[in-house]
Protein backbone atom coordinates (compact mmCIF):
# COMPACT_ATOMS: atom_id res chain seq x y z
CA UNK A 1 0.00 0.00 0.00
CA UNK A 2 1.28 3.47 -0.90
CA UNK A 3 2.52 5.62 1.97
CA UNK A 4 0.67 8.85 2.71
CA UNK A 5 1.22 11.89 4.90
CA UNK A 6 -0.98 14.93 5.46
CA UNK A 7 -0.87 18.30 7.22
CA UNK A 8 -3.36 21.14 7.62
CA UNK A 9 -2.35 24.47 6.05
CA UNK A 10 -3.86 27.33 8.04
CA UNK A 11 -3.18 30.02 5.42
CA UNK A 12 -4.77 28.02 2.60
CA UNK A 13 -7.48 26.43 4.73
CA UNK A 14 -6.90 22.98 3.26
CA UNK A 15 -4.79 19.87 3.77
CA UNK A 16 -1.45 19.31 2.06
CA UNK A 17 -0.98 15.64 1.22
CA UNK A 18 2.07 13.70 0.12
CA UNK A 19 1.29 10.33 -1.40
CA UNK A 20 3.75 7.79 -2.71
CA UNK A 21 3.55 7.20 -6.46
CA UNK A 22 2.65 3.53 -6.82
CA UNK A 23 4.11 3.34 -10.32
CA UNK A 24 7.41 5.24 -9.87
CA UNK A 25 9.59 3.98 -6.99
CA UNK A 26 10.93 6.86 -4.89
CA UNK A 27 8.45 9.40 -6.29
CA UNK A 28 5.75 11.35 -4.46
CA UNK A 29 2.76 13.49 -5.40
CA UNK A 30 1.96 16.66 -3.45
CA UNK A 31 -1.69 17.73 -3.40
CA UNK A 32 -3.18 20.89 -1.93
CA UNK A 33 -6.81 20.25 -1.09
CA UNK A 34 -8.12 18.05 -3.89
CA UNK A 35 -5.70 19.37 -6.55
CA UNK A 36 -2.40 17.72 -7.42
CA UNK A 37 0.30 20.38 -7.23
CA UNK A 38 3.71 18.74 -7.68
CA UNK A 39 5.38 15.45 -8.50
CA UNK A 40 8.88 14.78 -7.23
CA UNK A 41 11.15 11.77 -7.63
CA UNK A 42 13.28 11.90 -4.51
CA UNK A 43 15.28 8.84 -5.55
CA UNK A 44 16.09 10.39 -8.95
CA UNK A 45 15.52 14.17 -8.80
CA UNK A 46 16.86 14.54 -12.33
CA UNK A 47 13.71 12.80 -13.59
CA UNK A 48 10.82 15.25 -13.90
CA UNK A 49 7.29 14.01 -14.52
CA UNK A 50 5.13 17.12 -14.98
CA UNK A 51 5.42 18.80 -18.37
CA UNK A 52 5.54 22.38 -17.11
CA UNK A 53 8.32 21.54 -14.65
CA UNK A 54 10.28 19.84 -17.43
CA UNK A 55 10.02 23.03 -19.49
CA UNK A 56 11.30 25.02 -16.51
CA UNK A 57 14.18 22.55 -16.18
CA UNK A 58 15.02 23.00 -19.87
CA UNK A 59 15.63 26.69 -19.24
CA UNK A 60 17.81 25.85 -16.24
CA UNK A 61 19.84 23.52 -18.44
CA UNK A 62 20.43 26.37 -20.89
CA UNK A 63 21.46 28.96 -18.32
CA UNK A 64 25.02 27.67 -17.85
CA UNK A 65 27.28 24.81 -18.90
CA UNK A 66 26.36 21.41 -17.40
CA UNK A 67 27.34 21.08 -13.76
CA UNK A 68 28.04 24.78 -13.20
CA UNK A 69 26.47 25.96 -9.90
CA UNK A 70 23.77 28.63 -10.07
CA UNK A 71 22.10 31.01 -7.66
CA UNK A 72 18.36 30.39 -7.87
CA UNK A 73 15.37 32.01 -6.18
CA UNK A 74 12.11 30.05 -6.05
CA UNK A 75 9.00 32.12 -5.37
CA UNK A 76 6.59 29.35 -4.46
CA UNK A 77 8.08 26.16 -3.05
CA UNK A 78 5.72 23.26 -3.75
CA UNK A 79 7.55 19.96 -3.34
CA UNK A 80 10.83 21.68 -4.31
CA UNK A 81 10.99 19.56 -7.46
CA UNK A 82 13.05 22.06 -9.45
CA UNK A 83 15.28 22.85 -6.47
CA UNK A 84 16.09 19.15 -6.08
CA UNK A 85 16.77 18.89 -9.82
CA UNK A 86 19.24 21.78 -9.63
CA UNK A 87 20.90 20.41 -6.51
CA UNK A 88 21.42 17.03 -8.17
CA UNK A 89 22.72 18.25 -11.53
CA UNK A 90 24.49 21.41 -10.37
CA UNK A 91 26.12 20.60 -7.02
CA UNK A 92 27.11 23.68 -5.05
CA UNK A 93 24.19 25.76 -6.30
CA UNK A 94 22.85 28.18 -3.72
CA UNK A 95 19.06 28.32 -3.63
CA UNK A 96 16.39 30.27 -1.78
CA UNK A 97 12.77 29.09 -1.52
CA UNK A 98 10.02 31.52 -0.51
CA UNK A 99 6.52 30.46 0.45
CA UNK A 100 3.64 32.09 2.31
CA UNK A 101 2.72 28.77 3.94
CA UNK A 102 5.08 27.91 6.81
CA UNK A 103 3.29 24.61 7.35
CA UNK A 104 3.80 23.60 3.70
CA UNK A 105 7.56 24.13 3.68
CA UNK A 106 7.97 22.41 7.03
CA UNK A 107 5.75 19.52 5.94
CA UNK A 108 7.59 18.92 2.65
CA UNK A 109 11.06 19.18 4.15
CA UNK A 110 10.17 16.99 7.15
CA UNK A 111 8.73 14.27 4.91
CA UNK A 112 11.18 14.61 2.01
CA UNK A 113 14.43 16.25 3.16
CA UNK A 114 16.78 17.83 0.65
CA UNK A 115 19.96 15.86 -0.11
CA UNK A 116 22.04 18.89 0.95
CA UNK A 117 19.85 21.03 3.21
CA UNK A 118 22.65 23.55 3.82
CA UNK A 119 22.41 24.82 0.23
CA UNK A 120 18.69 25.66 0.48
CA UNK A 121 17.55 28.68 2.47
CA UNK A 122 13.84 28.95 3.21
CA UNK A 123 11.92 32.17 3.82
CA UNK A 124 8.32 32.40 4.98
CA UNK A 125 6.51 35.42 3.60
CA UNK A 126 4.78 37.12 0.72
CA UNK A 127 6.88 36.81 -2.44
CA UNK A 128 6.74 40.51 -3.28
CA UNK A 129 7.56 41.67 0.22
CA UNK A 130 10.57 39.37 0.28
CA UNK A 131 11.79 40.67 -3.10
CA UNK A 132 11.87 44.25 -1.85
CA UNK A 133 12.87 43.43 1.71
CA UNK A 134 15.05 40.57 2.85
CA UNK A 135 16.52 39.86 -0.59
CA UNK A 136 17.07 43.45 -1.75
CA UNK A 137 20.86 43.25 -1.92
CA UNK A 138 21.14 39.71 -3.29
CA UNK A 139 21.69 38.52 -6.85
CA UNK A 140 20.37 35.46 -8.70
CA UNK A 141 21.02 33.78 -12.03
CA UNK A 142 17.44 32.48 -12.17
CA UNK A 143 14.23 33.59 -10.45
CA UNK A 144 11.28 31.19 -10.70
CA UNK A 145 7.75 32.45 -10.02
CA UNK A 146 5.45 29.46 -9.55
CA UNK A 147 2.64 30.70 -7.37
CA UNK A 148 -0.48 31.57 -9.29
CA UNK A 149 -2.85 29.95 -11.73
CA UNK A 150 -5.29 31.96 -13.79
CA UNK A 151 -7.17 35.13 -13.04
CA UNK A 152 -7.55 34.27 -9.35
CA UNK A 153 -3.91 35.17 -8.74
CA UNK A 154 -3.15 37.96 -6.23
CA UNK A 155 -2.99 41.15 -8.31
CA UNK A 156 0.23 42.42 -6.71
CA UNK A 157 2.03 39.33 -8.04
CA UNK A 158 0.86 39.78 -11.64
CA UNK A 159 1.68 43.41 -12.53
CA UNK A 160 4.74 44.65 -14.40
CA UNK A 161 6.22 46.24 -11.26
CA UNK A 162 6.88 42.83 -9.67
CA UNK A 163 8.78 41.82 -12.79
CA UNK A 164 10.85 44.99 -12.49
CA UNK A 165 11.64 44.05 -8.89
CA UNK A 166 12.67 40.57 -10.02
CA UNK A 167 14.83 42.08 -12.77
CA UNK A 168 16.64 44.20 -10.17
CA UNK A 169 17.83 41.02 -8.44
CA UNK A 170 19.13 39.29 -11.57
CA UNK A 171 22.80 38.88 -12.31
CA UNK A 172 23.98 39.92 -15.83
CA UNK A 173 22.43 37.49 -18.28
CA UNK A 174 20.00 36.25 -15.63
CA UNK A 175 16.49 35.05 -16.42
CA UNK A 176 13.07 34.93 -14.80
CA UNK A 177 10.82 31.91 -15.34
CA UNK A 178 7.08 32.22 -14.72
CA UNK A 179 4.58 29.36 -14.66
CA UNK A 180 1.24 30.65 -15.93
CA UNK A 181 -1.76 28.34 -15.69
CA UNK A 182 -4.81 29.55 -17.58
CA UNK A 183 -8.03 28.55 -19.34
CA UNK A 184 -9.46 29.58 -22.72
CA UNK A 185 -9.42 32.28 -24.01
CA UNK A 186 -6.10 32.81 -22.14
CA UNK A 187 -6.79 36.41 -21.21
CA UNK A 188 -4.67 36.10 -18.06
CA UNK A 189 -1.70 34.69 -20.00
CA UNK A 190 -1.97 37.67 -22.36
CA UNK A 191 -1.76 40.09 -19.42
CA UNK A 192 1.38 38.35 -18.16
CA UNK A 193 3.04 38.38 -21.58
CA UNK A 194 2.41 42.13 -21.77
CA UNK A 195 3.59 42.76 -18.21
CA UNK A 196 6.84 40.84 -18.68
CA UNK A 197 7.43 42.45 -22.08
CA UNK A 198 7.27 45.89 -20.46
CA UNK A 199 10.36 45.02 -18.42
CA UNK A 200 12.44 42.50 -20.36
CA UNK A 201 14.13 42.79 -23.74
CA UNK A 202 13.57 39.13 -24.60
CA UNK A 203 10.43 37.15 -23.72
CA UNK A 204 9.97 33.49 -24.65
CA UNK A 205 6.87 31.35 -24.17
CA UNK A 206 6.85 27.55 -24.19
CA UNK A 207 3.92 25.18 -23.76
CA UNK A 208 2.20 22.13 -25.23
CA UNK A 209 1.27 23.00 -28.82
CA UNK A 210 -2.45 22.73 -28.10
CA UNK A 211 -2.23 25.60 -25.60
CA UNK A 212 -1.36 28.02 -28.39
CA UNK A 213 -4.71 27.35 -30.08
CA UNK A 214 -6.41 28.99 -27.06
CA UNK A 215 -8.85 26.07 -27.00
CA UNK A 216 -7.48 23.97 -24.12
CA UNK A 217 -6.47 24.82 -20.52
CA UNK A 218 -2.93 24.29 -19.36
CA UNK A 219 0.38 25.77 -18.29
CA UNK A 220 2.64 28.10 -20.21
CA UNK A 221 6.21 28.91 -19.17
CA UNK A 222 7.21 32.53 -19.77
CA UNK A 223 10.88 33.45 -19.67
CA UNK A 224 12.19 37.01 -19.48
CA UNK A 225 15.76 38.25 -19.78
CA UNK A 226 17.67 41.39 -20.73
CA UNK A 227 20.05 39.27 -22.80
CA UNK A 228 19.78 39.38 -26.58
CA UNK A 229 17.60 36.67 -28.09
CA UNK A 230 19.67 33.57 -28.86
CA UNK A 231 17.98 31.72 -31.73
CA UNK A 232 20.15 28.64 -31.19
CA UNK A 233 18.94 28.50 -27.60
CA UNK A 234 15.33 28.72 -28.77
CA UNK A 235 15.91 25.80 -31.13
CA UNK A 236 17.44 23.72 -28.34
CA UNK A 237 14.42 24.48 -26.15
CA UNK A 238 12.17 23.30 -28.96
CA UNK A 239 14.17 20.12 -29.39
CA UNK A 240 14.20 19.41 -25.64
CA UNK A 241 10.41 18.97 -25.50
CA UNK A 242 8.25 17.62 -24.04
CA UNK A 243 6.59 16.96 -27.38
CA UNK A 244 4.37 18.06 -28.96
CA UNK A 245 5.44 21.50 -27.82
CA UNK A 246 5.85 25.01 -29.18
CA UNK A 247 8.30 27.78 -28.30
CA UNK A 248 7.41 31.32 -29.40
CA UNK A 249 8.97 34.76 -29.00
CA UNK A 250 8.43 38.33 -30.18
CA UNK A 251 5.30 39.16 -32.15
CA UNK A 252 4.49 35.46 -32.58
CA UNK A 253 4.13 35.16 -28.80
CA UNK A 254 2.16 38.39 -28.49
CA UNK A 255 -0.41 37.10 -30.96
CA UNK A 256 -0.37 33.39 -30.20
CA UNK A 257 -3.39 31.53 -31.49
CA UNK A 258 -4.83 34.48 -33.40
CA UNK A 259 -5.90 33.84 -37.01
Amino acid sequence: MAQRASRWLSQLGAHATLEEDEFVPGAWVLSLGDAQQSHVNVAHPEEIFYEYLRRLANHVDEQAAPGVPLRVLHLGAGALTLARYIQKLRPGSVQVAVDLERELLDFVLDALPMADPHKLRTIIGDAREVLTGELTNESFDIIVLDIFSGSGAPEHLTVSSIYAEMDALLSPGGIILVNVGDDPPFTFADTQIRAISEIFTTVIGSAPTEIFTRKYPGNMILAGTQAKLDLARVERLRSAGPHPGTVLFGSDLDGFGKP
